[in-house]
């Protein structure tokens, strides 16, 4: 079988997955428990401003306006709707962990009030697994010994919820952070000419050059984490983004007329 180059950096080597592997390592990992990925925020959060601050700036643009609103307008939308995005995301995840402190309690009722109909339960789900028998037996035996390995099992198997939710706070602030630090990078052209007080040639091409190359390096970013390849990744986010600019664009030179300079 052949391995593609492009996706050996996700490959372990034998041997390293033997070391990570051993008793000691296992027991090690299983201690310290699973943990939360913010990818998903952080990848969210940084499309999102790249791309709603350079709708901003190719709006503006494309009726014709003076630099200073590109400005006023990026930078009003950078903050404004980061802080939108991450009190949304905090919101969210909060409600996450609220609804898996809700099941538990839930859980742990019906455990007090009918615990052979959750322990029917328990053995239902393991013989839809493959479990029989004296070995169906042992293992609703164990998992119903102790209430609280009991209520995590039912939670998982019946309800399908994770343990472990997100931190609400972690969420929001991964959010926010990467909106600002990607979402600021289309106003740096416009920036760069207020505060030096020397008008940029084609500060708009500038934008829309530094603009891609963010996108398409968050999607680079993002490959490392995922089973894609970095270029398609790349290009993805590109045309993803892209494509919202453009109708940002597009629009804002059709309503051009509307509009005083």
């Amino acid at each position: 079988m052949t391995v593609d180059a492009s996706n050996t950096a996700s490959i372990t080597a034998p041997a390293e997955l033997r070391h990570q592997h051993t008793p000691d390592a296992v027991r090690a990992r299983l201690q310290i428990g699973p943990r939360h990925s913010y990818l998903r925020d952080f990848t969210y959060g940084s499309i999102d401003g790249a791309v709603t601050t350079f709708a901003v700036v190719a709006g503006v643009a494309g009726a014709g306006l003076s630099p200073n609103v590109v400005i006023i307008l990026g930078l009003a939308n950078l903050l404004a709707d980061g802080f939108s995005m991450a009190v949304g995301n905090f919101l969210g995840a909060r409600a996450e962990s609220q609804l898996l402190w809700r099941a538990r309690q839930r859980e742990e009722q019906h455990v007090a009030v009918i615990p052979e109909g959750e322990r029917e339960e328990v053995r239902q789900i393991f013989a839809a697994k493959g479990f029989a028998g004296d070995d169906l037996d042992r293992v609703v035996a164990v998992i119903t010994s102790e209430p609280r390995r009991w209520i995590d099992t039912m939670l998982r198997e019946e309800l399908g919820l994770t343990l472990h939710a997100p931190s609400p706070w972690r969420a929001a602030t991964t959010t926010f952070t990467a909106f600002v630090a990607v979402g600021s990078i289309p106003l740096l052209a416009f920036l760069y000419g207020a505060v030096a007080q020397h008008a940029m040639l084609h500060p708009f091409a500038i934008s829309v050059g530094l603009t891609a190359l963010a996108m398409f390096g968050i999607g680079a970013v993002k490959s490392r984490f995922v089973t894609q390849r970095w270029y398609l990744a790349g290009a993805e986010t590109l045309l993803v983004g892209g494509a919202a600019a453009i109708l940002a664009y597009l629009v804002a030179v059709r309503l051009k007329g509307l509009v005083s300079v």
